[in-house]
């Protein structure tokens, strides 16, 4: 009986052992495998800024071009992370490697009790100290005071339209982050959130993006 016994828990070590090699040999594979995707990332990211630089040293006309679409336009950089996140994935590697399941949960829809005309777009009515999910994903593209608004994240959508957030605090995002739809942006400082939807320069209408 006692051989069997040894012989039992002999198993159960070997087994347990090739239980951590195989492990250890699967992390390793997907820190390869992430390390691989990001250095391809920057040979992309290194390649385009050449092909950049060369185009505008060819002529005047294609340095002209690049001057009107990246400085004197709004660059659409929220369509541009959108695309890049489609076909290469997170700029980061190891984004989905770690999983961290106590971290909270935040999801929800704009709410709130009557909205008016305020300025170029819209007043809202919320609770107290509302908190401010994001309409639309996108990317922050101003953070700071504005006139009439107070202070203000504008998030410029992957849809082309440029949203700013008025009345804005404890602001839960960076410049340049891309944000993504339902999360948490912010507090209401008070009990009033100001909307403005813009595209190419031309406020919009607030009554056909909030219902």
């Amino acid at each position: 009986m006692g051989d069997k016994m040894e012989n039992i828990n002999e198993i159960k070590t070997r087994f347990k052992n090739r239980q951590k090699t195989f492990s250890t040999k699967t992390k390793k594979t997907v820190i390869n495998s992430g390390l691989f995707r990001y250095g391809n990332k920057i040979l992309i990211t290194v390649a385009l800024v050449l092909i950049t630089l060369i185009f505008t040293k060819i002529s005047d006309a294609n340095k002209t071009f690049i001057n009107r679409h990246l400085f004197e336009q709004s660059f659409k950089f929220a369509r541009v992370n959108y695309y890049y996140r489609k076909y290469f994935g997170n700029i980061l590697p190891f984004q989905n490697i770690v999983i961290d399941t106590e971290k909270k949960v935040f999801n929800e829809k704009l709410v709130y009790k009557d909205a008016n005309k305020y300025y170029d777009g819209a007043k809202l009515s919320v609770s107290k100290n509302y908190l401010i999910p994001v309409l639309e994903s996108g990317i922050v593209v101003f953070i700071g005071n504005k006139e009439n608004y107070g202070d203000t994240v504008i998030v410029q959508q992957t849809n082309g339209i440029d949203v700013w957030y008025g009345n804005v605090k404890n602001i839960n995002a960076s410049m340049y982050e891309y944000v993504e739809k339902g999360k948490l942006l912010g507090e209401v400082n008070g009990e009033e959130l100001y909307l403005v939807f813009q595209k190419e320069g031309k406020y919009l209408n607030y009554k056909d993006f909030i219902k």
